[in-house]
């Protein structure tokens, strides 16, 4: 069964920047949300090691989502919020309290 035309974006420009932001946003996300948990687990090899599964599989609920949004800039302003947030985390954890 088709989709109903009236809920498929026509234009092409929205689902370009809908597809890019779910897969550059979505990696980073996925993947500076596992640097910060491996610096603040103490299991923090255990978490990169297991990172290799659970980043795919948060990297497609991230990529996922960014269907969900109307407009394509809102999902890029909330991705690239949630990535500096991220990156600040890391940053100052990483000066703050270093992994030894």
């Amino acid at each position: 069964m088709p989709a109903n035309q009236k809920y498929l974006t026509t234009s092409k420009w929205k689902r370009f920047t809908k597809i890019t932001a779910g897969v550059f946003g979505g990696y980073a996300i996925s993947a500076s949300l596992h640097l910060l948990i491996a610096l603040w687990s103490p299991y923090h090899k255990l978490v990169l090691i297991t990172s290799v599964y659970s980043l795919f599989l948060v990297w497609m609920l991230f990529f996922t989502l960014a269907f969900l949004f109307k407009t394509p800039w809102k999902i890029w302003a909330v991705y690239l919020g949630i990535i500096t947030v991220n990156c600040l985390a890391v940053y100052y954890s990483k000066l703050y309290y270093p992994v030894v």
